[in-house]
């Protein structure tokens, strides 16, 4: 990475990045003043597709992998990584995003759907290596400690967000596969001394030819490895029997999954829904789909764009085919039920851990076709986590909507670091091409893993180190320890990965001697039950829990607590010292980008991004000795806070306070807060007298900044902007810009 900066900022996608171009020249101003370098690496997916093709671009367009090169700082005690939600492509995005680029001028090829040589199938290698969740395992080299800061989780209480109503008679409820799942085929064990070492996935059909799908798995002693498969049979009679049942008791159907984190099998599972959905569609125009590409991985709105380009009367017909299959068919969850964009246009659109909690914060109310509310089948194929949405559902049908002004907090300590169980299984997923037989084979030639699988079953191998699983325990207890709450490791031991952690995290509390009295160990149910119960009552609990679960509940609980998750704290203490500060959950937030397109108004909350920072700067005082980077930091607490008592967050509706707002609020308190400071005279004597000026400009600044609200707005492009015009838009004020620089 060259000579390397006190804090790497992030270059992401859609609002959060938007959001940088406001909020990073006000950073950089404060941070100056502790002599600190802020530098910006690009995570985009727009540049991680240019750095894909360095030999096709010109000199201009080129630029450096930035994501690997991250990924070698985070694993150095000089890490200060400060990193803004980025896009996990799905491929429609995937696709988009080249689109635009080649419109931009780059040479880029297109994405090859069914490679026909060798050069289409090293594009596809090299685009599918983007798509996905392609940042968060190469960045994520530490376990997580996400929480919401103190001021947030008393804001939220003093202003509580609106709840649905939860009726007892609610026929909303979640489904799952009863057998045949990835839970129920799931296998796992830990590699022994003699095992380690370059293990091998080797496929073998049923006439006995075996082919290696996988060689020179580095696997160490100590490994937990898991293989396991859904039964694709299974899941499309499944996948009937609830469509079936969804019409019958006339509520909608919608299906939750994550296809960008799980960017292999989950794409795979919601194409199956489609074709089970449109199945007599499918079955009597065969011929024609097939010809135009139809794949039903990709959605419906894959099919509706391929048949708008047949001949008229052709695409009339199938057309009306299509509306008379999905008439045929139960009501379905919406997306945008004014635009007609339903839960199966988009794999990408409908992701588990946003969608779930916002339909129990809804009690239990989604968005149907005609634009009303109404109960909803959850169809969540695989039994591994849904049980914790099962019995949320259940919990408030009996006891009514959580109290936002009374309840107590929900932390989480996450297992994450090296590609950590389900989320680091996509170089080793695979749908099977025929019958056979699956094996995970360990260095010395023991079968680790046997699986008999079917044409089309989805089989993946996962793997979680020793390492990580060490210092996520001792994080736990550590957690535990500072807080006195309850700390509850979600681990089932009925199931085959689980009970391989249990071991470990016995053998840990036992060797560290740790109080159990406030430490338990719960399946999912039980642990969403017990911390339900015990938040309901006012008490704050901590979950420790593995990667797909830290996931789920860093959602889930947050937008029951405080209405978002996007306001989280979120601290990856990176095993080698060093310290990735993300800024909380919520996503990229495409919606609020059309907002500004079209009004100009942009409503993204930089909360996240405050908090990160704080931390970010208190930790660059520690790893520089750095007395006013300490500073810095304790006085975005207090800017924060501020921002919060003054109600200068974001609101939704053209004219009110937007990001740019909130940014020079911020701002404002931040200066008033190092003025107010008396451990270091310069810094107050400086920043007084910036807060001294911007408080007298402070009506004029405002109105400057309220200029653009109310009309549209030209990005130059939506997954690479045009830096220059979003420079111009997100600042809008030459008085503030001015004073900041």
């Amino acid at each position: 990475m060259g000579s390397m900066a006190d804090i790497i900022y992030t270059t992401v996608d859609e609002a959060p990045e938007l959001a940088s171009a406001s909020l990073l020249p006000i950073i950089r101003k404060f941070a100056s003043a502790a002599g600190l370098q802020i530098e910006k690496r690009d995570i985009s997916l727009a540049g991680r597709i240019i750095a894909m093709f360095p030999e096709i671009l010109t000199d201009a367009q080129r630029h450096g992998d930035d994501l690997a090169a991250l990924g070698d700082l985070v694993k150095t005690p000089q890490a200060n990584v400060i990193k803004l939600p980025n896009i996990s492509a799905s491929v429609p995005q995937l696709k988009a995003a080249i689109s635009e680029l080649q419109a931009q001028g780059y040479a880029l090829p297109d994405y090859p759907d069914t490679p026909q040589n060798d050069t289409e199938q090293l594009a596809r290698d090299r685009y599918d290596a983007v798509k996905g969740s392609a940042v968060n395992p190469v960045l994520r080299e530490g376990n997580s400690d996400r929480r919401a800061a103190r001021a947030v989780k008393n804001y939220a209480m003093q202003n509580p967000h609106k709840m649905g109503v939860w009726q007892k008679e609610s026929a909303t409820h979640v489904v799952s596969m009863p057998t045949d799942d990835f839970v129920s085929n799931e296998l796992s064990a830990t590699v022994s001394d003699d095992q380690a070492g370059p293990f091998k996935i080797v496929f073998e059909n049923q006439a006995g030819q075996q082919t290696v799908l996988k060689d020179g798995l580095d696997i160490t002693a100590g490994t937990v490895v898991d293989a396991a498969f859904m039964n694709v049979v299974a899941l499309r009679r499944f996948i009937a029997e609830q469509l079936a049942d969804a019409k019958a008791k006339n509520i909608l159907f919608s299906v939750h999954l994550k296809a960008t984190m799980m960017k292999v099998a989950d794409p795979i599972i919601f194409g199956h829904v489609v074709s089970v959905l449109l199945q007599d569609f499918i079955t009597n125009h065969a011929t024609v789909l097939d010809s135009i590409g139809f794949n039903p991985n990709l959605g419906l709105s894959d099919l509706e764009q391929r048949l708008a380009g047949l001949p008229a009367e052709q695409r009339s017909q199938l057309e009306r085919d299509l509306a008379a299959t999905l008439a045929d068919q139960p009501r379905l969850y919406m997306v945008d039920s004014d635009r007609g964009i339903s839960n199966l246009h988009v794999s990408s659109d409908v992701i588990i851990d946003a969608s779930m909690p916002a339909l129990i914060r809804a009690g239990g109310r989604a968005w149907g076709p005609d634009g009303q509310e109404a109960d909803c089948k959850c169809v969540i194929p695989d039994n591994s986590y849904a049980p914790i949405y099962d019995e949320s559902i259940d919990f408030f049908k009996a006891n009514g909507a959580l109290d936002p002004t009374s309840c107590g907090t929900v932390s989480n300590v996450g297992l994450m670091a090296q590609k950590a169980e389900e989320y680091g299984s996509h170089p080793t997923t695979f749908e099977m091409p025929e019958a056979g037989v699956m094996r995970v084979m360990a260095a010395n030639g023991d079968v680790l893993h046997e699986h008999r699988v079917g044409a089309g079953d989805i089989w993946r191998m996962a793997t979680t180190k020793p390492a990580p699983i060490a210092d996520w325990v001792r994080l736990g207890v550590a957690r535990q320890k500072a807080t006195g709450a309850d700390a509850v490791f979600w681990l089932n031991a009925d199931r085959a990965h689980d009970a391989q952690l249990i071991s470990y995290v016995e053998k840990i509390l036992a060797e560290d001697q740790v109080d159990r009295s406030a430490i338990h160990i719960m399946a999912p149910r039980e642990a969403t039950n017990f911390t339900l119960k015990t938040i309901t009552a006012g008490k704050d609990c901590i979950s420790i829990t593995g990667n797909v679960l830290r996931d789920y509940l860093t959602d889930l609980f947050p937008i029951l607590e405080l209405g978002t998750s996007a306001k989280m704290l979120s601290i990856v203490k990176l095993m080698n010292g060093g310290g990735l500060f993300e800024t909380g959950a919520g996503g990229s937030a495409p919606k609020h980008v059309q907002q500004l397109v079209e009004k100009g108004h942009l409503r993204w909350d930089s909360l996240g991004e405050f908090c990160a920072l704080g931390e970010s700067l208190m930790f660059a005082s520690e790893l520089l000795h750095n007395d006013k980077a300490a500073i810095l930091g304790r006085a975005v607490d207090a800017a924060t806070q501020n921002i919060l008592t003054h109600d200068k967050s974001p609101r939704r509706g053209v004219g009110e306070t937007d990001t740019r707002d909130s940014h020079f609020y911020f701002a404002l308190y931040w200066a008033q807060a190092v003025a107010a400071q008396t451990d270091d005279a310069e810094m107050a004597a400086t920043f007084a007298a910036m807060a001294t000026e911007i408080e007298s400009h402070e009506s004029q600044i405002v109105d400057e900044l309220a200029s653009t609200q109310g009309q549209p707005c030209d990005l130059g492009g939506y997954y690479r902007p045009n830096a220059d015009l979003v420079a111009k838009i997100m600042r809008p004020s030459a008085t503030f810009n001015r004073i900041i620089g």
